[in-house]
């Protein structure tokens, strides 16, 4: 009854918004065990995923909103991870408000639900489901944690590091993580001081790893949005069955449905004695 639920709402979510709407969540409520589609297992068409990462306030949602302005004629979509309310257990959703005013634009947040490398195990599953319904481009934005984001290097096809002037204090202590997984990089805000300063920076300490591409933007005047969004369209190989790709999947999968049996295995445990037991005892 499963696959013939999910097959169904595969192919209504290719010409139906709210079928896909209720894909994505029969996708959060079922978890890995979606895989069992051969429509999601392996897509007939393959969305261009932009993961956009980089520390808090650089200007992430302000960069995708832009985007989003210039993509009006293309199929989009926003997959933005917020962080996850220790209270509820659900997305902040602050980054959907935001996107409201696109027309042909879907945007999904999820949280983080524990997950520390800047998306969650979900993601991988969610994005599935816009190549399934037919995407041309899907934006990925990270919650924003700094250094850690490592996990948006698998899930994506290329990872937009964004950044501000006044990062360039701090640049050598990100190089250890966050710099290394940036396919090409964005100074925003450059219309303060110091912007080119830290693109020279950038092109320094990338020069010997990769020949690195730093684009300058300014989402106040708008400016340096026509060259990111060039190379956005240029055409790309899109390889989304790497070894390497296929076990970072993998990876987060088991762990997400690990976490789930632990929390389930978990939930009779509501005083000392019954820790004790459940330790003791089993």
């Amino acid at each position: 009854m499963m696959l013939k639920t999910l097959d169904s709402l595969c192919k209504d979510a290719l010409s139906d918004q709210k079928s896909f709407s209720e894909l994505l969540t029969f996708i959060e409520n079922k978890g890995p065990k979606v895989l069992e589609s051969q429509a999601l297992l392996k897509p007939k068409t393959v969305a261009f995923r932009l993961g956009i990462t980089g520390p808090p306030g650089v200007g992430k949602s302000s960069l995708i909103d832009l985007f989003l302005h210039s993509l009006s004629d293309k199929k989009v979509g926003v997959l933005a991870i917020d962080p996850t309310s220790p209270y509820s257990n659900g997305a902040l959703l602050g980054d959907r408000i935001r996107y409201q005013g696109h027309k042909n634009v879907f945007v999904r947040s999820i949280g983080t639900r524990g997950d520390v490398g800047g998306i969650c195990a979900i993601s991988y599953l969610m994005l599935r489901a816009f190549d399934c319904a037919g995407f041309d481009i899907v934006f990925v934005e990270t919650v924003g944690v700094g250094q850690t984001e490592w996990e948006i290097m698998h899930a994506a096809d290329e990872v937009a590091v964004v950044l501000v002037p006044e990062s360039g204090d701090g640049i050598q202590a990100m190089k250890a993580g966050l710099m290394e997984i940036a396919d090409f990089f964005i100074v925003n805000k450059s219309d303060r001081s110091g912007a080119d300063s830290l693109k020279n920076e950038l092109l320094n300490i990338t020069k010997d790893e990769k020949h690195a591409t730093v684009f300058e933007t300014s989402t106040v005047l708008n400016r340096g949005i026509d060259a990111v969004i060039k190379h956005i369209l240029e055409p790309k190989k899109i390889d989304r069955y790497t070894p390497q790709r296929i076990r970072a999947e993998a990876c987060a999968l088991f762990r997400l449905n690990v976490t789930n049996d632990l929390l389930e295995k978990t939930k009779g445990i509501t005083d000392l004695d019954s820790l004790k037991n459940f330790f003791v005892n089993s």
